[in-house]
């Protein structure tokens, strides 16, 4: 349950990562409410899940899961960069969190 838990967590990390680009420097009223309406939400559900889960590991996948995630959004929103050398390092934090999962007790 925990582990869904910090899955959900991670993805408000990329909500709201993604809606600070949309506040415009916290100028706009909604993309600002639901940027920080994820804030809240992202770490109240990390702390949540650390609850059983040890702090490294569900921080480091919480983070992975934000960064994977913006990255993606910023390439498929924004046209960021999609080369072979930024894609190889998105694949490598992948396996670092999936390494970290398959490790934890």
């Amino acid at each position: 349950m925990n582990w869904g838990i910090l899955l959900v967590a991670g993805l408000f990390e990329i909500g709201w990562a993604i809606g600070l680009k949309y506040t415009e420097g916290f100028s706009r009223l909604w993309p600002t409410v639901w940027t920080i309406l994820s804030m809240a939400l992202s770490v109240g559900l990390l702390g949540a899940a650390m609850k059983t889960l040890p702090v490294g590991t569900a921080y480091a996948i919480w983070v992975g899961v934000g960064a994977i995630g913006t990255a993606i959004f910023g390439m498929v929103l924004f046209g960021e960069s999609t080369s072979t050398a930024r894609l190889l390092s998105l694949a490598l934090i992948f396996a670092g969190v999936a390494g970290l999962k398959l490790s934890a007790p």
